[in-house]
């Protein structure tokens, strides 16, 4: 493959984007299937690397390959009709953009290794392809109108099975490497990443500190799970992505909903309601912590609710958007000094110890450094909110 991108300059400009993106995903899917790549150009190799692929799969590549050979020998695309689930997800999402990005940037960062990521459990867990997450998307379509007609159309793949010890390390490579690459990023080099003393260890061990997916912040009855306990019900869980979740999120600018980065939390009264289906007013800063909860729980017996099938970000929600999110607009995410946007707190997790509080991420412009922290339940605050997801 790499041997072929000479190519790419004998190409009228029109198609060379088109020979990147078919490349990178004939790339992709080698390595999220573990075929090695020296084995396209030989036969015998290839039907032994891909002996174990169902026949959806079988029949991708096939039609990638397909794709890329036409291209190089006639110097356009190949004229052709992609699946029907397919081409509607396409036109809803632009979702082979998205994906192709963010695993790129997953691959950069060091979060995924051969296709797949280490969980805290010693599995590797593959991250989900192209075709799985478009076909769930094309099967939900229905659910999911009002929520695309609100804007969640922005896609957020979190690598969630790894320790969240082992993101917060990437999180520090990751922002002094793009400080290496943009020089007028302000960063406290030093320390670049702030982190409160009780998210050490918290995901993992024999008595975990962090709850994930709680109904209440009651540290005996939230009926919460830990990490390891969602990592054993995903592999019983046809519907899951084991070792990962796959979320849907509002871009940077709702309204145009192909909008690069992911949306501000407003502050009160700043906020633009979005959708014509259902009318979302957004959940705008200054409430208490458990007000968002109980508005999100409420909201998941009611079709009706506009917040109807969102949930509370985590902690490795948050670290991979921040991470797309700089990436893609230059920005750090959750700039709240800027009186402006606000700080994000993290009700789809809370620490049940030593005493109830909830994970809260923003960038600390004073500082030039991201926080992570945790805020008591007890008071609202005019510059610190919630930012909602679907899990798809």
């Amino acid at each position: 493959m790499d041997s072929v991108s000479s190519v790419r300059d004998s190409l009228s400009k029109e198609h060379r984007a088109y020979f990147e993106t078919l490349r990178q995903e004939i790339i992709t899917f080698t390595e999220v299937h573990g075929i090695p790549r020296e084995s396209l150009g030989k036969p015998d190799l290839l039907r032994e690397a891909t002996g174990k692929l169902s026949i959806p799969d079988l029949e991708r590549l096939a039609n990638l390959l397909e794709r890329f050979e036409y291209l190089l020998k006639n110097g356009e695309p190949k004229k052709e009709e992609l699946p029907e689930y397919f081409q509607e997800i396409e036109r809803l999402y632009h979702l082979r953009e998205q994906y192709t990005f963010q695993f790129n940037l997953l691959k950069e960062t060091g979060i995924l290794k051969e296709g797949a990521i280490l969980g805290i459990d010693g599995k590797t867990y593959p991250i989900p392809t192209l075709e799985q997450i478009a076909m769930r998307l094309f099967e939900r379509r229905g659910e999911l109108s009002t929520k695309h007609d609100q804007g969640f159309t922005k896609l957020l793949l979190v690598p969630f099975g790894m320790s969240l010890g082992t993101l917060r390390e990437i999180l520090k490579q990751f922002l002094l490497k793009y400080k290496e690459s943009h020089s007028s990023f302000d960063l406290y080099k030093r320390e670049p990443l702030w982190t409160w003393k009780n998210y050490q260890g918290a995901d993992t061990g024999d008595s975990p500190k962090l709850v994930y997916y709680p109904q209440s912040f009651d540290p005996k009855e939230h009926q919460g799970k830990t990490k390891m306990e969602i990592l054993e019900e995903q592999e019983d869980n046809q519907d899951s992505f084991p070792g990962w979740t796959v979320h849907l999120l509002q871009p940077s600018d709702p309204s145009n909903l192909h909008s690069p980065g992911f949306a501000s939390i407003p502050r009160e009264g700043q906020g633009t309601p979005q959708g014509k289906l259902i009318s979302r007013p957004p959940l705008e800063a200054n409430k208490y912590l458990k007000e968002y909860l109980s508005i999100l729980q409420k909201a998941q017996e009611d079709e009706d609710s506009p917040y109807h099938g969102e949930t509370g970000m985590t902690p490795e929600d948050w670290i991979t958007a921040f991470m797309i999110h700089l990436s893609e607009t230059g920005k750090p995410m959750d700039n709240w000094q800027n009186n402006k946007e606000s700080k994000s707190c993290l009700i789809g997790a809370f620490f049940s110890a030593p005493s109830v509080s909830i994970p809260c991420a923003h960038w600390r412009y004073g500082d030039a450094q991201v926080h992570l922290e945790s805020l008591e339940t007890k008071f609202p605050d005019d510059y610190v909110g919630v930012r909602t997801s679907v899990v798809v």
